[in-house]
């Protein structure tokens, strides 16, 4: 996999959308279902808490807040929690990171297209060919491998390389 000039390319790519977005005074919205709002999770605390070595935060969020998704459930609909969020916080020139293992979660598809709609980048952390999600994002990091199990191992190592190499590139790490 490391040796996958596609993947490496693609993550060089992301690591430059962050840096210009982090610049541009931008922020990342991160979600997920399950495990893989897990990691969107600790993607966000990464940049808002701190990677390897202390420095300024960094703005990031996680759309995981329990009341949000009980409001939004309970009134809406469950398919609509990620949407409504991105609606509320998204800005052209933002990124929306979605992970997904399969890319066919209703939840994300309606994200992807809030993001679209409000001018940023979305970004899919993708498995098993990417689903429906897949050609609604601007980027795309495929993992290799067929259990969510696996992917989603790959999807964090890589949000630590992505990471770093941001760090990097701003000249913080």
């Amino acid at each position: 996999m490391l040796a996958d000039e596609a993947l490496q390319a693609t993550l060089s790519s992301l690591t430059s959308r962050l840096v210009d977005t982090f610049n541009a005074g931008g922020k990342v919205l991160a979600g997920g279902n399950g495990g893989s709002m897990a990691d969107a999770m600790h993607f966000a605390e990464e940049w808002t808490g701190r990677f390897k070595k202390d420095r300024k935060p960094f703005p990031a969020l996680a759309m995981s807040d329990p009341t949000h998704w009980t409001c939004v459930g309970n009134d809406y609909g469950f398919e609509y929690g990620f949407s409504r969020m991105v609606e509320a916080f998204a800005k052209p020139g933002d990124v929306v990171l979605l992970l997904s293992t399969s890319g066919n979660s209703k939840n994300l598809l309606l994200a992807a297209e809030s993001a679209r709609a409000a001018g940023a980048h979305v970004v899919g952390f993708l498995g098993r060919g990417g689903g429906s999600l897949a050609p609604l994002c601007d980027t795309v990091f495929m993992a290799p491998g067929e259990t969510s199990d696996r992917i989603q191992e790959i999807h964090m190592m890589c949000l630590h390389i992505l990471i770093e190499a941001t760090e990097v590139e701003l000249g913080v790490a």
